[in-house]
């Protein structure tokens, strides 16, 4: 039998794309430096033998009027934080991986899924690759995991093992045959017919593969987590993150006990979906209603704070925005962000300065979201400008008062989605009155009752209604 010639590819740990030799630069993605070899000694039956290892039959085209079109079915988690951001429960067979930075809580989160999904629905396979069985035992005794008198289903339904290498690890697999199977970390599993090291290129995107094929053969759901680099990326090749069907960020501060769990791509449900659990003793908590958790320590009438209300996938939640604008000591005044885009803040100074005759150019600006959230959208433009406004004029902002608005760089205010989805939060809150751009269609159903919408049209009439009196 004729020997099968090994071929030798480059692959970007980047955007995972192929080069037949090695760059210094990746001419798709542009990065530096991050082609790494890959040795491929039998590219044909190593694809055949992820087939036949996962069970999965030969594939065979069908007529679109003979495919079934029903929905698929999920499994209902008890953690309905978790399941709302995964589209309303955990699809059988899928593929889903969990990301963040280390200690951030990855591990203390899927082993409280973990037991609740072997509380409510049967066999559950946690595999750990960085800690023992003892280890992640004494974990899941000082966390709350849900129900005393599920106490037993779990103990009988969720198995754990310290396992690395791939091939063992989908044996065990097929033998307890379970509805739930969570690999801590893809990073440390391998498989031996590659020379690489494990949490390679190659190795986390073979093993990546192996397991897609598994849950999609066998119906079994999977968690993968993701160790993250130094730039919050999840370590290895942007492929990975295309072969699953989900991508979960896990964010939140170290400093700070809430943390954020959001869905960046997602095959079975809406994207951008976030929940938000707080981290006590006893592992994860979920927080229902954040808006509230994140106002409770919010102090009246000082100046320079401001309420945005923001949209995260389905979710409107209000956030308290700080900001403290003061004489430099510097040749350059320093804009520092936490919790927004930097150039952001660039903008919406700039704007300030020449639209609003604010003089912040010898004045540091610094703005806080608080809570340690992290908010992309520009619906929160207007509560940034109102709170440094009203730091640099030592004027208190309306205490009642909410604001929602993207701000144009001729200091108009310019309309967001969601309108009557905010507004009925920050109703609900209890807040009397909200500032919106004047440009806004209301809401089909009307503005919510019990609170008085109020729409501008520029920067400067924004300040002038939101802040007290001198």
């Amino acid at each position: 039998m004729p020997k099968t010639k090994a071929t030798t590819y480059f692959l970007c740990q980047q955007c995972g794309n192929t080069q037949p030799k090695w760059m210094g630069k990746c001419p798709d993605c542009g990065a530096w430096n991050s082609l790494v070899e890959f040795v491929d000694k039998a590219p044909a039956a190593s694809a055949g033998g992820r087939a036949r290892a996962a069970g999965v039959p030969l594939s065979a085209p069908q007529k679109l009027g003979e495919i079934s079109a029903d929905t698929l079915a999920r499994l209902p988690l008890p953690m309905e934080e978790f399941s709302r951001v995964l589209g309303g429960g955990l699809v059988e067979g899928s593929l889903v991986l969990v990301g963040g930075d280390p200690g951030v809580g990855k591990s203390t989160l899927l082993s409280a899924v973990a037991a609740q999904m072997a509380e409510t629905h049967g066999p559950v396979l946690y595999v750990s690759g960085e800690e023992s069985v003892r280890q992640i035992k004494m974990r899941m005794d000082r966390m709350d995991l849900g129900r005393p008198e599920g106490a037993a289903a779990r103990e009988e339904n969720l198995y754990l093992v310290t396992e690395t290498n791939l091939a063992t690890i989908l044996e065990h697999a097929e033998r307890l045959a379970p509805k739930l199977l969570v690999v801590d970390s893809i990073q440390t599993v391998y498989l031996d017919e590659l020379t690489s090291t494990a949490g390679s290129i190659t190795q986390v995107r073979e093993c990546a593969a192996r397991l897609q094929l598994f849950a999609k053969g066998s119906g079994t759901a999977v968690f993968l987590v993701g160790h993250v680099t130094k730039e919050g990326a999840i370590a290895g090749p942007k492929v990975l993150e295309h072969i699953v069907d989900t991508v979960l960020y896990l964010e939140g501060d170290r400093y700070h006990t809430y943390r954020m769990l959001r869905s960046v791509k997602n095959r079975f449900g809406p994207t951008s979906e976030v929940g938000v659990f707080e981290m006590r003793s006893t592992g994860m908590a979920e927080v229902p209603n954040p808006s509230e958790a994140f106002l409770a320590e919010r102090l009246v009438n000082a100046p320079g704070s401001a309420i945005a209300v923001t949209v995260e996938g389905t979710r409107p939640i209000l956030v308290e925005v700080q900001a403290l604008a003061t004489a430099t000591s510097f040749p350059n005044p320093r804009r520092t962000p936490n919790g927004i885009d930097f150039n952001r803040l660039l903008l919406i100074t700039a704007v300030l300065g020449k639209r609003a005759g604010l003089r912040l150019a010898e004045q540091d600006v610094f703005v806080n979201v608080i809570g340690g959230l992290t908010i992309e959208e520009p619906a929160v433009d207007l509560a940034v400008a109102v709170a440094i406004a009203s730091s640099n004029r030592d004027r208190p902002v309306v205490a009642d008062m909410a604001f929602i608005g993207e701000l144009g760089l001729n200091g108009e205010l310019r309309a967001v989605g969601h309108l009557g989805l905010r507004l009925r939060e920050a109703a609900k809150l209890g807040f009397k009155r909200c500032l919106i751009p004047r440009t806004a269609r209301p809401p089909i159903e009307g503005y919510p009752q019990g609170i008085a919408v109020v729409g501008v049209r520029s920067l400067q009439e924004a300040l002038q209604a939101a802040l007290l009196p001198a």
